[in-house]
Parts: structure tokens; C-alpha cells; sequence
């Protein structure tokens, strides 16, 4: 069985090693030689990369669910998927009318059914809308209103009931109900006509019979410039903004990503087949799943469904044996802090793990990158275990990885372990570690599909001749732009089509791209999740208990902390009750209250409260306080002279304490 032939165009020598080189100066010269390639490419949507590992793994495995934890992955097979989504998309157009540029709404976890309505919809240009839980409801009954979707795919009770909340539920339709059994008409807002899945796929299957016999075909396939996706921001910051993303985005990053993988393999890394196996789990309502999925459809891989419950990723793991794992940091910290206490309780255990740790990251750091070394024996095959035991490349995204995370995965798993950099603006992906690459500290080079530039930030002292600034990236994968928001487009997209991130960024030898900073006041967690800190302080500013609060975080870290300083009147009222000799002097109230513990949590669980009250979601609300008695002052630096927060000089002044805290957390001290 042949693998997928992706790009036809055969490369000259001094193009492959143009391709294979991480010069910055050869940076214009790799994306000129990609988008001679893409240009060329019979791919012009999403539909022709799944019909490339189609005509490769027609009648092998494609999409793959188990009901429970004792059953098999029972598969449905790249023939049988095609078909399926043929009756999706004569079902939505010839039962429902739908017609080219129409939304369509879905709201589940990762399913197969989900991804075969998407196939039919792109077969006609139909335009998929994720929802996702935690966008919550007010976020959802905007997304609803804002694309006037009549459609919906609903997975079970839960997303049935979230409808019947929203304002904007009435203007649904029709809602495709994959549960059906859970689901009344009763149940669902009034008036939507409630179809099973099976309805769909046997009413669609008799109008392609229909047309068939008529002699009719449908709706010319789409091009690259046609929208295949909506993908919504979680509006941290305001309502969410939905990012267009083409088929021409997702062709080129897919493309892009297939190229990259292609130059830089070698012996250690070669690209993913037919042969691999995937495993979804991360949301396909982020882009950064839905990317890989598409990967792994053009070559013609098998790809699983976790159940939905992350309790249960590791017996999945274990049935599916994945060869290809996407994640993000949150769980590669889990399993290293899963290692490491495993070992805390013996001194010998401990000693052999940190002597294969280290003996076995020597190795990476030659170049070595192997599963079969007597360190492996003894201890890394327990690590890899959890995981099915056959994974060959491991790709990290969504949030910063920290350095000792990323030595102890390369050694741990004995396979390459990228780590991607991107957003959903530019379809995902703009830049990755090669696959053969061990060092660490950076998100690795630009790929093809993009250039990357710095731009001056006079405001914090970041200039692009000394190789710091803003990343700004330009290519076919950037997206034109939010659905009916010009102006948060101009904002994000300038007049030469640069996509500004917010990211500050710094060059390293190599043409290595490290990122130092945020423009903006807004920080990812480990898990992914944007917060937008002042925001945040505004709520919390509310307390009578607060008068002035600083909210961060650490992307390497699962939650946000806060310093607090306390109203005067809140600290004198506490010493009234509980220090009667500090009652009469303020600055000795304040010092007393802030060393009570009693104090600290009185005034947490008025944040919380009112974080609730808010509307903030859980991981937005502060997880732990440290209490100060001095306020923010332009004396002391930490306001400017507009009286607005010095947050580069409070991250300074407060970054130990916040290590502190953290630590504390992880150790349950």
C-alpha cells in the first residue's frame, strides 16, 4: 500500500536543503519555495486532503469509538465514512435547503458523527460552528445570533438542556440529536424539528439515490477562498470573536505542516502513515485538534475517540495504543509529576530514576533518540505504559511547555517531541520545534506556510534590531479576518496583511523563536484557557474588603493567583474584633490583618463570591491570595502616573512570593 502522494512537484537539491535549512536569512526563500508548491497542489479544500488518504486507506480503519471501558474500538473505514458524509450533505441541502455559505451549529465532544457531518458540509460549503462548554451561555446565545444558524448537531441531555437556556434557541430549527434516546421533543426549546442520526443518514442516502437516477449532481465542490469553519474565541476579553478560517487556511497549514515534517525527518522522525494511530481527546472546537485530524485524514491514519471522559484517557490509551500524541502541557505535567512520586518513596527507586533521567537526556542531547535502552527497560517502559506503549512523536501546543517537562518527555517516551507555537488567526501552527531538534527554551523555527517578523514595542523597550519585538506573521494560513467585526479585524490584521499577536518574541541562534512577553495584558494557563487579568481585578475590586488587587499567572501553571491589598476599614474592623491593643493605629491593624490567616480566607471567600456573581468562569477566579500592606503607589513604583498598574514591576516585585504559592500547591504544604 503506497503512502499519500501530497505535493507532486519534485524538489532540486538546493531546494530541499533551502527546506531542511533554520537560517533566518533563508526564511523569505522557504516560503517562496512552499508557496510555489502549494500553488501546485491539487488540494483546494478540506475535502480533497481527506480524499488523498481515502484513495490510500479506502477500505482500512478511519474513525474509531468504544462505549466502555471493556469494549473495543469498533471502526468505521475510509469508504464507509465518504459514504456517510455524501448522505450528511444531501440530507442538509436537499431535506433542510441549506445553501452554500450557511451555518451550521454543532455542540458535543469529539465524536464520529461530528466529523462526518463537517465532511458533508464541506462537500457543498456549508460552514461548521463549534460550541464548546466553556464559553457558557451568554457566549453561546451570541455565536448563535451572530451566525443566524437554523441547524444544529446536539450531542445528548446536557447540550439539549444548555439550548433551552438561550435567548437564541428558538431560531433553531432543526436539531440533529446523536443521543436521540436521552432526548424528547419535549425537552429541546419549541419549535425545532428533532431528527436522529440514523434519520439523517437514510433520508440523505435516498435523495442521493434520487439525484442519481435524475441524472443531477450537486453544488460545485468549493475553492480555497470559500469559509469552512468558524472557530470562536472564548471572549475573554468581550463577546468571542469568530475567526474565518478557509479552505485554503486549512490546506495550507495541513500542507505546510506535511513539508515541514518532510524536510526535517530523518531515521528518528519519519512522517506519519497509513500505518499510525491517533487519538482525539483535545476539543475539535480549538483549532489545534481539528488541524491534526486533518493531518492525519491525508495520510490515511486511524484516528480513535476518547469517550469523552478525561478519567478515562488512559484505559482509552491503553486499548487504542496511539503512535501519534498530540497534547498539551497540563498533561505532560501530570505524567511527569506521576513519575516523579512514584519514585519519592524509596531512596533506591529514586536514584535509578534520576540516574536513567539523566543518563538517558545525555543521549538527547547527542542526538540519540531511542526506546530500547536499558533505561527504557528499567524505567521509562513503566512511564510509557499509561499511553499504550507505541508512541513514535509526541507534538505539544496551546500553552508553553517548561524546559524540565520537555528534557523528561524527550527521554521518557525515546521519540521526537515538538513543540508548536500559533493561535487560531493563523489556522493554528506558525511555528514548531523539528522533529530532530533537542534543545529546549524556544517554540522552535517558522513553518513554511508563514513568514514571521518582529515588530518595534518602543513602549516596552522591545526593538527589532536588537531582535526582540512583537511576532507578526503573514501567509496563507492567516485568516481574513473576524466574522462581522471589521474593526476587531483591523485591529488584529494590518494594511499589509500582518497578523499581530500580542506576543512578544526574541530571535535565538538558529533562527530559534523564544517567546519573552505580552503586549497585551493577557496570559494563557497550562491548560490553554486565555485570561484577561484586569478584567478579572475589576470584579474583585467590587469587595469591601479589597482596595487595591494585581491577578497573574504562569503558563506553565494551571490557575491564577492574586495580591491583595486590604481597605483600611476592613483591617481596622478585623483588629477591633481579634487584636484590641493594635485596634488604634492603622498601619498596625493592617500588618496584623495581613498576617492572619482568618483574615485571608474572609476575604477569598468574598472574591469568590463575587467572581461567581460575575459570571467568571472557574478557572478565572484566583485560586490562592498572598495579602500586602502597602498599596500600589507611583512612590513606589508600581503605578504609573495615570495611577494605572506597573504589571511588568508587580510581576518583579511579587514573582517569588507567586513561586512560593505555587510550590505550596504542589506539595499540599
Amino acid at each position: 500500500m503506497a503512502h499519500a502522494k501530497v505535493a507532486p512537484q519534485s524538489l532540486t537539491d538546493d531546494e530541499a536543503e533551502i527546506l531542511r535549512s533554520t537560517r533566518p536569512e533563508d526564511q523569505d526563500r522557504r516560503h517562496e519555495i512552499f508557496s510555489s508548491r502549494l500553488a501546485g497542489s491539487p488540494h483546494q479544500n478540506v475535502l480533497d486532503l481527506f480524499l488523498t488518504g481515502e484513495r490510500v486507506s479506502c477500505t482500512q480503519p478511519c474513525l474509531g469509538r468504544r462505549d466502555g471501558e471493556r469494549s473495543p474500538y469498533t471502526w468505521l473505514s475510509y469508504r464507509e465514512v465518504l459514504q456517510q458524509a455524501r448522505c450528511v450533505s444531501h440530507f442538509l441541502t436537499g431535506q433542510l435547503h441549506l445553501r452554500r455559505g450557511a451555518f451550521v451549529a454543532i455542540w458535543s465532544k469529539n465524536r464520529t458523527e461530528w466529523v462526518t457531518l463537517e465532511l458533508g458540509c464541506f462537500m457543498t460549503g456549508l460552514v461548521p460552528v463549534p460550541l464548546y462548554d466553556t464559553l457558557g451561555d451568554e457566549a453561546c446565545d451570541y455565536v448563535l445570533k451572530q451566525t443566524g444558524a437554523a441547524v444544529m448537531l446536539c450531542e445528548g441531555r446536557a447540550q439539549a438542556a444548555g439550548l433551552t437556556r438561550l435567548k437564541s434557541g428558538a431560531q433553531i430549527q432543526h436539531l440533529i440529536q446523536l443521543d436521540f434516546a436521552e432526548v424528547a421533543n419535549s425537552e429541546v426549546a419549541e419549535g425545532p424539528k428533532v431528527w436522529s442520526w440514523s434519520d439523517v443518514l437514510s433520508t440523505g442516502r435516498e435523495l442521493e439515490e434520487r439525484l442519481a437516477q435524475a441524472g443531477k449532481q450537486q453544488e460545485q465542490p468549493v475553492g480555497r477562498a470559500d469559509l469552512a469553519v468558524l472557530c470562536y474565541t472564548s471572549g475573554t476579553t468581550g463577546p468571542p470573536k469568530g475567526v474565518q478560517i478557509t479552505h485554503g487556511n486549512l490546506v495550507a497549514e495541513v500542507l505546510g505542516m506535511h513539508e515541514f515534517l518532510v524536510a526535517h525527518g530523518g531515521q528518528h522522525a519519519p512522517v506519519p502513515h497509513h500505518d499510525d494511530v491517533y487519538l482525539s481527546y483535545l476539543p475539535l472546537a480549538h483549532i489545534f485538534e481539528r488541524i491534526m485530524q486533518l493531518f492525519c485524514f491525508m495520510q490515511g491514519m486511524r484516528i480513535g475517540f476518547f469517550r469523552g471522559d478525561i478519567a478515562g484517557l488512559t484505559a482509552d490509551m491503553r486499548e487504542l495504543q496511539p503512535t501519534v500524541f498530540c497534547t498539551v502541557p497540563r498533561l505532560l505535567n501530570r505524567i511527569y509529576d506521576l513519575a516523579h512520586a512514584n519514585v519519592a518513596g524509596s531512596c533506591l527507586k529514586s536514584l535509578i530514576f534520576n540516574l536513567a533521567l539523566r543518563k538517558k537526556t545525555e543521549e538527547v542531547d547527542r542526538g540519540v533518540i531511542r526506546n530500547n535502552s536499558m533505561w527504557d527497560s528499567l524505567v521509562f517502559s513503566k512511564v510509557r505504559e499509561p499511553t499504550g506503549g507505541r508512541i513514535r512523536l509526541v507534538i505539544v501546543g496551546s500553552a508553553p511547555l517548561a524546559e524540565s517537562v520537555m528534557r523528561f518527555a524527550r527521554a521518557a517516551f525515546g521519540c521526537p517531541v515538538m513543540e508548536g507555537y500559533g493561535q487560531s488567526e493563523a489556522t493554528g501552527g506558525s511555528t514548531c520545534t523539528p522533529p530532530t531538534c533537542v534543545s529546549t527554551g524556544h517554540v522552535g523555527v517558522p513553518l513554511f506556510q508563514n513568514a514571521v517578523m518582529l515588530q518595534d514595542v518602543p513602549e516596552m523597550d522591545y526593538f527589532s534590531r536588537d531582535g526582540r519585538g512583537e511576532v507578526c506573521v503573514r501567509g496563507p494560513n492567516v485568516t481574513s479576518g473576524y466574522f462581522a467585526q471589521p474593526d476587531k479585524t483591523a485591529e488584529a490584521i494590518d494594511s499589509a496583511g500582518w497578523l499581530h499577536t500580542g506576543d512578544i518574541g526574541e530571535w535565538l541562534p538558529g533562527g530559534l523563536l523564544r517567546i519573552i512577553d505580552r503586549k497585551k495584558h493577557l496570559f494563557k494557563l497550562a491548560q490553554g484557557e486565555y485570561l484577561a487579568p484586569e478584567k478579572i481585578e475589576q470584579v474583585y475590586a467590587t469587595c469591601p474588603t479589597i482596595q487595591q488587587v494585581y491577578v497573574d499567572g504562569d503558563s506553565l501553571e494551571s490557575c491564577a493567583l492574586a495580591v491583595v491589598v486590604p481597605s483600611a476599614e476592613a483591617a481596622q474592623a478585623w483588629a477591633h474584633r481579634h487584636r484590641e491593643d493594635s485596634a488604634g493605629s492603622p498601619e498596625v491593624a493592617m500588618t496584623a490583618a495581613c498576617g492572619s490567616e482568618e483574615f485571608k480566607q474572609a476575604v477569598m471567600q468574598e472574591m469568590l463570591a463575587a467572581g461567581k456573581a460575575a459570571g467568571l468562569k472557574s478557572f478565572e477566579q484566583a485560586k490562592d491570595i498572598v495579602l500586602h500592606p502597602e498599596a500600589f503607589s507611583i512612590e513606589n513604583g508600581l503605578l504609573t502616573p495615570t495611577f494605572k498598574a506597573r504589571r511588568p514591576e508587580l510581576r518583579k516585585r511579587f514573582g517569588d512570593e507567586f513561586k512560593r504559592m505555587y510550590q505550596k500547591m504542589k506539595t499540599g504544604g
